[in-house]
């Protein structure tokens, strides 16, 4: 068990910061990505539907013998974490909200948060609910963010059209008085200079990669299941084969990756 794959799955590419993430944190460890891009963004999509497509992924993330799995997803995260978690049966399943709500509410006292993601997870409030439970004192001002996954998808990243759409959504007067701003979906560590850039220091960018790998790795360690062996191999699948997936994920891994294209059921 210790030597089996981690299996990490989001709707695209988003959920490559999160793998990259965890081999920097956890070298040792071999990889199974799942990107559904064939039903990219989630974030636009039913409740229903983002759970039907969880359920088929994390079905097939079992069958590859994964020790554990990772929700590289806020939306998938917000509304299907319960049900992967009960198709996994023994498995140890992690999303990518609950241990970003937990560094923040360390040293939450009297914050405004905010926070930014897709429909789905806006819609949700489960960033709001967790914070506010754990510490009342923060106000959080959430934000759907729509047009920045597909903007990102589509490569358009430090270029005049993502400072245009960045700056369009970071003034809406919700996010007015923020400190904090939750960056609550996986594709927007790719844009967290940009973000970083437009506030110019005054507020606190939390990126949720490195604090998902930190404390999965954390989590593994305490459960015994750390990888001992240092041969690891990395495998890439999509709902529906792209190249410019194929060269994001060739990027974050800086080796030559073969992408297969497969449909779970």
């Amino acid at each position: 068990m210790k030597n089996s794959p981690i299996g990490i799955f989001d709707s695209g590419i988003g959920g490559l910061t999160v793998a990259h993430a965890l081999k920097e944190q956890m070298p040792n460890e071999s990889i199974i990505y799942f990107g559904d891009t064939k039903h990219l963004p989630y974030g636009e999509k039913s409740e229903e539907s983002i759970v039907n497509f969880s359920t088929k992924i994390s079905k097939f993330l079992v069958n590859q013998n994964c020790k554990a799995i990772v929700i590289a997803c806020n939306s998938a995260s917000s509304v299907a974490f319960d049900v992967v978690k009960k198709e996994a049966k023994n498995i140890s399943v992690f999303n990518v909200i609950d241990p970003v709500i937990k560094e923040v509410v360390k040293v939450c006292a009297d914050y405004n948060i905010g926070v930014i993601g897709t429909k789905a997870t806006i819609k949700s409030n489960v960033y709001e609910h967790k914070i506010i439970k754990l510490c009342n004192s923060s106000k959080v001002s959430s934000l759907a963010t729509p047009l920045l996954a597909p903007m990102i998808e589509e490569g358009f990243i430090n270029e005049d059209i993502s400072h245009t759409v960045i700056a369009n959504y970071l003034s809406n007067k919700k996010l007015a008085n923020i400190d904090h701003l939750i960056l609550a979906c996986t594709h927007y560590p790719l844009i967290h200079q940009e973000i970083k850039d437009y506030y110019n220091g005054k507020v606190t960018v939390i990126d949720s990669a490195n604090i998902v790998a930190k404390y999965i790795a954390k989590q593994l360690e305490e459960d015994d299941l750390l990888n001992t062996r240092e041969l690891t191999e990395h495998h890439f699948y999509v709902s529906n084969y792209t190249e410019s997936f194929e060269k994001s994920a060739r990027f974050f891994f800086q080796e030559e990756i073969q992408l297969k294209e497969i449909n779970p059921h």
